[in-house]
């Protein structure tokens, strides 16, 4: 990796590309320290030591909540859109024949709406944000903000985060890797020294930071093997004659890997384990007797110092998993296309017996990712107790992120090196 890293800088045109993608990503942490005005975020910083919706929305904006910036949402309704619109193509025939026969540029469109529908999402996510800060006490908003103002918040809100998009697509246009993916890979890495400098210097054991690193070193190389860990399915395409020529006869594979949902997994478990305990917490100062002693209950139990909290989250990640994979899998139709181009499994009658057995392989890969996601979901809270180090629950996510960043662009620069070999071969 550092060797490719170092050939790539001795190029000149890829030296550009990394070079650029680190200048937007200087832009990027530049915009995300210019605060909204009114904001006391001296209180905001404050609300963020207890809340661990508020932590969590901060790791999926990058940090920038965490000073209620202009782009304080991040790119994460731009991630719901996507999201959306992949859970949407199987159940609207129109949407589901523009990805598959639309081609290039179906793609173009269906990448339209989906920043489309990420404008009223940042909308509602930019109230509901604003929402929970203005209820929380001593709030960093003033409580008597005016409608005009509120609504001037969520427009600059809106504004940030179509700024990001915009800054992530010429990541990707003109520089290394995804660039939605680094920009989160970058405000992640952005608060890694200010949280190793609170454990090292705020009283925690050094012999538990010294377990807790190394856990988390073992974390890294899991994540790495499950992430490169694919099951291949051999491929055989039959010969055909066309004219005077010859087609087909090779052999390949389909990979199949198994962690083909990625991440998106644990955003989902984490957003609805975090939402029942707030919203519990907001209730627990209600007049009603019943209410109140039953948002208390629910309070403790969607706490994630509390066992049964991790426990559901083990579950959900595992249920998520399973539901994105197979809503993925069902789009890219692999039966079909191996059908129509002539080709088959060796052994395998074509049609509904390989759709049959794809699931079968694909439910086996699922329950061994899902059960992988899961364990890196709760391990924090292990290791926590273990190690009496105060980390961020949510921090198995935020790696992740980081490790499944690191290898994609990798991947890419890799393969930028490689054509640039084969160009100097051909000349």
């Amino acid at each position: 990796m550092i060797q490719a890293t170092i050939t790539a800088f001795k190029l000149p045109d890829l030296r550009a590309k990394i070079l650029f993608t680190f200048g937007m990503l200087i832009v990027f942490r530049i915009v995300a320290h210019i605060p909204m005005p009114g904001i006391d975020l001296a209180v905001l910083r404050q609300q963020f030591e207890g809340n661990q919706l508020l932590g969590f929305l901060n790791l999926l904006s990058g940090g920038a909540l965490e000073n209620f910036s202009i782009v304080a949402l991040g790119v994460y309704p731009y991630i719901t859109a996507s999201i959306i619109m992949n859970v949407m193509q199987p159940l609207i025939p129109s949407l589901k024949n523009l990805a598959r026969e639309g081609g290039e540029a179906g793609r173009q469109r269906m990448a339209q709406y989906t920043r489309l529908a990420a404008v009223p999402l940042a909308m509602l996510q930019g109230i509901g944000q604003i929402t929970l800060l203005r209820q929380s006490s001593p709030s960093p908003i003033d409580p008597n903000a005016g409608p005009l103002t509120i609504l001037s918040m969520l427009v600059v809100l809106t504004g940030g985060t179509m700024f990001m998009l915009w800054l992530g697509e010429r990541i990707t246009e003109r520089g290394i890797g995804n660039g939605i993916s680094i920009i989160i890979l970058g405000g992640i890495i952005a608060g890694a020294p200010r949280a190793l400098g609170q454990s090292l210097f705020g009283g925690d054991n050094l012999s538990g930071l010294v377990i807790f690193a190394g856990i988390g070193l073992l974390m890294v190389a899991a994540i790495i093997f499950i992430q490169e860990g694919q099951r291949r399915v051999p491929v055989q395409y039959a010969k055909r004659v066309r004219g005077n020529r010859l087609y087909g006869g090779q052999s390949t594979h389909i990979p199949m890997k198994i962690n083909s949902a990625g991440m998106i997994p644990l955003i989902f478990a984490f957003s609805v384990m975090l939402l029942p305990g707030t919203i519990a917490t907001y209730l627990q100062t209600s007049d009603i007797g019943w209410l109140s002693s039953i948002s208390g209950t629910l309070a403790v139990w969607f706490s994630p110092a509390n066992f049964v909290y991790w426990i559901f989250t083990f579950l959900l990640v595992i249920a998520f998993t399973y539901f994105y994979t197979i809503v993925m899998f069902n789009q890219q139709n692999l039966p079909e296309n191996l059908q129509k181009n002539g080709g088959f499994i060796p052994g395998i009658r074509p049609g509904r017996p390989t759709a049959a057995y794809l699931g079968r392989i694909l439910n086996r890969l699922t329950l061994a990712g899902g059960l992988f996601l899961a364990s890196i979901a709760i391990i924090p809270f292990f290791v926590g107790s273990a190690t009496g180090i105060t980390t961020v629950a949510l921090s198995s996510t935020g790696l992740l992120i980081v490790v499944g960043v690191v290898l994609d662009t990798m991947k890419q620069l890799e393969s930028q090196l490689m054509m640039r070999d084969y160009e100097s071969f051909l000349k």
